[in-house]
């Protein structure tokens, strides 16, 4: 993983709110989806900018994460571009949650700008990753959710070949 952005506010903030805790079903801990999506953005060759928005993403995504640190949104980063890019990502990954209905892959929105979506593919790629491997099958909306993840890497380019490369 690249020194600069490990080293970063932005990753020592959401390393400090996730601290030791674990994801409810899987027991992975929270952290390790903000490495594997870094490590995703980096195969991608995203720019260092997405890579510090993707960590400040989980601190602003929720409304009430939004209202936990909305006020502290100057100590996470001094970047405007870094904060704007998590609002962005914000703005398109809340549009498109796994509970709305999606005829088709043409219903989700994309952002205009290429590190958002560069940001979206590392989400979901992880998010599928980890689905697939704790949850498909097992989870009461396995099936909903595997059209979700199907449908979000369908609109965002990522064949299943490109997915397999990445979620190495």
């Amino acid at each position: 993983m690249r020194r600069d952005v490990v080293e970063s506010r932005e990753y020592r903030a959401i390393a400090a709110w996730y601290g030791e805790r674990t994801a409810r079903r899987s027991g992975v801990r929270l952290i390790a989806h903000i490495d594997e999506g870094l490590a995703i953005l980096e195969r991608l060759g995203a720019s260092s900018l997405a890579m510090r928005a993707f960590c400040l993403h989980p601190l602003v995504q929720g409304d009430a994460e939004l209202a936990t640190h909305g006020d502290q949104l100057a100590a996470l980063s001094t970047d405007v571009t870094v904060v704007a890019l998590a609002f962005e990502y914000r703005n398109i990954a809340n549009a498109t949650l796994s509970t709305r209905s999606i005829a088709t892959a043409a219903d989700i929105p994309l952002s205009p700008l290429a590190e958002v979506n560069a940001m979206l593919v590392a989400d979901k790629v992880q998010n599928r990753k980890d689905f697939i491997a704790c949850h498909r099958g097992t989870h009461p909306r396995s099936d909903a959710l595997d059209r979700y993840f199907a449908l979000w890497l369908e609109r965002l380019g990522i064949s299943e070949e490109r997915y397999r490369e990445l979620a190495r």
